[in-house]
């Protein structure tokens, strides 16, 4: 029984990790957090299969690297926050009007959810970013 839990588990993460994979892989060209996501399908297919374990850590210093250089500087923070108040209000109008192609909730939701993760994960840089120059200020010290 725990034989299969652990197959469905495995399954599952695998499903999962590939799904969010090809958006990240996606979103590289698109407007969005798209190394992030590669990660993190990374992270969930490495789980899934653990011989792909070895491709993590590469993945996660250029993810980590790419979300300190989108707040390296005011212009670019504010560069992303406009992209992102532009989705936000594209998904809004995209649910509103209908003569858009592919106009109606569906699109006009992933616009402003994409939106929303962009504004998500430009706090967590930022954060991440002023954690550690608070630590190389106190290691200065």
């Amino acid at each position: 029984m725990a034989r299969g839990v652990e197959s469905v588990r495995r399954t599952l993460l695998g499903v999962l990790g590939a799904l969010v994979l090809v958006v990240g892989v996606a979103l590289l060209v698109l407007p969005g957090p798209g190394l992030l996501l590669v990660f993190a399908g990374v992270v969930l297919l490495a789980r899934a299969v653990p011989a792909l374990d070895r491709f993590v850590a590469p993945v996660r210093v250029r993810a980590m690297r790419a979300a300190e250089e989108s707040v390296s500087s005011g212009w670019r923070i504010a560069g992303s926050v406009l992209v992102g108040v532009f989705l936000v209000a594209a998904g809004v109008v995209w649910g509103l009007v209908p003569g858009l192609p592919y106009s109606g909730w569906a699109t006009g939701a992933s616009l402003i959810v994409s939106g929303l993760v962009l504004f998500t994960l430009l706090v967590w840089s930022r954060r991440r970013v002023q954690a550690a120059r608070g630590d190389e200020s106190d290691a200065a010290d």
